[in-house]
């Protein structure tokens, strides 16, 4: 099941399923003042008793976690925050609540009230509220209480969701992995998890309910994965995958701030893909350079309209704030073939990979795209973005794109809104069309962002996700080289930037290669950059036009993945 990857690595082991003993109301009514006076008691002695085991807590992190520290402050806050206890006590006196009742009424209210904030932080610290309000109910109902029994080792713990306090009380020591059904990248525990390397996946939905006590649970922060009782073949491709995690790890702490610069002195730009601001963060930790494709899609999924002008500022915004300003490739919206809005209502298709999406959709639907490049465009002031268009196939594409620019650059100039009036435009070269005319495009753009996948694809006439073929897809295909070759060579005719941003950017078969082609930026999920910057920094600009030149000369792609892993054999250690 698909989750939110919060904090990277891949854990393999059982599940254990934590349940919350919730209070319930009990519909219990106060018969007099007395009564009244010593609910309102309990509820003051509850709140000591909390902020107490707070304090305690936080003397027992103490010079080991800043972060958690700062949480606990934020709980201690909470819990003496005036405004609660006013809430409370008015319901224990003129509703004649008893505190339970009351104390439940107030908090979930509360909770409400933060979670229908527009702000993703302040949005996120209803954990905060409802982690503190489950503290004092335990303080009053001492049978509300949970004694957490030691962990078995690799343990991955199950929940509805993890509080501040689970994450930061919880022995751990045994603890490989955490899933949840709520949460967000902004809660706590996501970021508890992050700081203490603990791989987690929050937001997996109703979905989680379907693991059992004691499942064998993969567990994949990386890529937001949780998979439920895998076969022996997937446990065994995980685990290769857990040691190349752990290896690059330790590649990170020594690479963050190398700059990736072949050993005969050539800078090579190493960027990330995101899909939103939040990723920005992992872009720098991995040691990037930028952005090399920002996916604008999730911002238009999992919602019941298009997102507004305003709404896709923001977004965009968020990346530029944060991108510390560095370069970020924003790409136009890419739906249809495997992406699908439930909203807008695409036709039914018997290739949809060949049918009405990316550029094709938004040249159609104009006032869905004016919208979206004003939002880029009015984010631009607040970072260094640049506009990409996807699935470009000829030149009368990228004309009609620039002229519904234009008008966008128009409407904002007549409402005196500021945007960066030189905004570097680039295409995606992901159709054979493109490729082969790459001469013809590069006059027309400021760079080239080269899609491995979908050109492989395309070319090859291969759908890589049907099981009975996807042996055929092969980004070494003759046939793909030369492509992706004739673009890198027609972009620097024409003075112009290429990158490349497919899986093939981050595959250590392909490194040399493309340095050899003269490519000079790779754009890949971060956690991939310290692998293969630590293959630029072993290589040098010679050896690969050589292992270029060798390569194109073969015939079939299996000497050439052989020819591959026997040079990195025999020059990298990695």
């Amino acid at each position: 099941m698909k989750g939110i990857g919060v904090s990277p690595g891949i854990s393999i082991g059982k599940a254990f399923i934590i349940k919350k003993n919730e209070a319930a109301l009990t519909g219990i009514l106060l018969e007099n003042e007395a009564a009244v006076l010593l609910e309102i008691e309990k509820f003051d002695t509850a709140v000591k008793i909390s902020v107490e085991e707070i304090e305690t807590i936080k003397t027992q992190l103490a010079g080991s976690d800043e972060g958690g520290l700062e949480m606990l402050d934020v709980q201690v806050e909470f819990l003496t925050d005036p405004q609660i206890r006013v809430d409370t006590v008015k319901k224990i006196r003129e509703d004649k609540r008893n505190v339970q009742d009351a104390l439940i009424e107030v908090i979930r209210d509360t909770v409400q009230l933060f979670k229908n904030l527009d702000d993703e932080y302040l949005s996120a610290r209803s954990a905060d509220v409802q982690d503190i309000g489950d503290r004092i109910l335990k303080n009053l109902n001492s049978s509300m209480g949970s004694d957490m029994q030691p962990f078995e080792p690799d343990t991955i713990i199950i929940a509805d969701d993890m509080t501040p306090s689970d994450t930061l009380t919880m022995d751990i020591k045994n603890v490989a992995g955490f899933a949840t059904q709520a949460g967000g990248r902004t809660a706590h525990a996501a970021i508890i998890a992050k700081s203490r390397g603990i791989p987690a996946v929050v937001g997996c939905g109703m979905d989680l309910k379907m693991v059992q006590q004691d499942d064998i649970i993969i567990l994949d922060g990386s890529n937001g994965l949780v998979i439920i009782n895998p076969g022996p073949e997937t446990v065994e491709e995980y685990k290769i995958k857990r040691q190349e995690f752990l290896k690059n790890s330790e590649l990170l702490k020594k690479l963050k701030n190398v700059p990736a610069i072949t050993i005969d002195g050539k800078q090579i730009k190493l960027t990330a893909n995101i899909s939103g601001g939040d990723d920005m963060d992992d872009v720098f930790n991995y040691g990037g350079e930028g952005v090399g494709l920002f996916r604008t899609e999730l911002l238009y999924m999992g919602r019941k309209s298009f997102p507004t002008e305003e709404e896709q500022f923001e977004f965009y915004k968020k990346a530029a704030l944060k991108s510390k300003h560095k370069p970020v490739i924003v790409r136009t919206l890419d739906i249809g073939g495997d992406k699908q809005l439930s909203y807008f209502g695409l036709p039914a298709e018997q290739n949809p990979f060949l049918g009405y999406r990316a550029i094709r959709i938004s040249l159609d639907r104009k006032d869905l795209f004016v919208t979206q490049l004003k939002a880029i465009l009015r984010a631009s002031v607040f970072g260094d973005l640049k506009i990409m268009f996807p699935m470009i196939s000829n030149v009368q594409e990228i004309r009609e794109a620039k002229e519904v620019l234009a008008v966008a650059k128009n409407e904002l100039l007549d409402r005196n809104t500021e945007f960066n009036k030189k905004i570097e435009i680039g295409i995606m070269i992901e159709i054979p069309s493109a490729a082969i005319t790459a001469d013809m495009l590069a006059r027309e753009v400021d760079f080239f962002s080269i899609g491995t996948n979908d050109l492989c694809q395309y070319t090859l006439a291969v759908d890589r996700m049907n099981e009975k073929i996807k042996d055929l897809y092969d980004p070494f295909h003759p046939a793909v080289l030369r492509l992706i070759r004739n673009t890198i060579e027609q972009a620097h005719k024409n003075n112009i930037h290429v990158g490349l941003c497919g899986e093939m950017a981050s595959d250590p078969l392909a490194t040399l290669l493309l340095i050899g082609m003269g490519l000079e930026e790779f754009s890949m999920s971060a956690v991939s950059i310290p692998f293969i910057k630590n293959i630029i920094t072993s290589s040098s600009v010679s050896m690969a036009k050589e292992t270029c030149r060798k390569v194109m000369e073969m015939e079939n792609s299996q000497d050439i993945r052989v020819f591959l892993k026997e040079e990195n054999n025999k020059m990298f250690k990695v």
